[in-house]
C-alpha cells in the first residue's frame, strides 16, 4: 500500500468516544484512494501505529507533537489496486507517461 493505491475500508468498527477527534470516518466496503501514509498515533493518542490518510478526507491534527493529521489504521483497509504507476514498463520514454 503507498500513496495513489485504491483500497478498500474492511473495518469501520470505531469506538464512541472517537468522534471528539475526528471529522470524517471511512465506511466499509466504500473504496478510497491513498493520499499518503505515515506514522501517526492511534484514538488514544499513543504514537507509533501507521496510518493511512486519505484523499477525500482531512480530519484534524493530533495534540500529540509534531501534531499529524489523525489517520486511520493501515489495517483497516484492503489494496486493491495499487498505483497506475506501478504498470508503466521501464522502456516507456516519459513523453509517452506524461501524454
Amino acid at each position: 500500500m503507498r500513496r495513489g493505491s485504491k483500497v478498500i475500508c474492511v473495518d469501520d468498527s470505531f469506538p464512541k468516544e472517537i468522534i471528539n477527534f475526528y471529522t470524517h470516518l471511512p465506511v466499509k466496503d466504500h473504496v478510497y484512494t491513498v493520499r499518503d501514509l505515515g506514522i501517526g498515533v492511534n484514538w488514544k493518542g499513543e504514537p507509533g501505529e501507521v496510518v493511512v490518510y486519505l484523499e477525500s478526507m482531512y480530519n484534524p491534527n493530533s495534540n500529540k507533537p509534531p501534531h499529524p493529521e489523525r489517520g486511520f489504521n493501515q489495517e483497516r483497509f484492503r489494496e486493491i489496486q495499487p498505483p497506475a504507476w506501478d504498470k508503466i514498463e521501464e522502456e516507456t520514454p516519459v513523453e509517452e507517461v506524461l501524454s
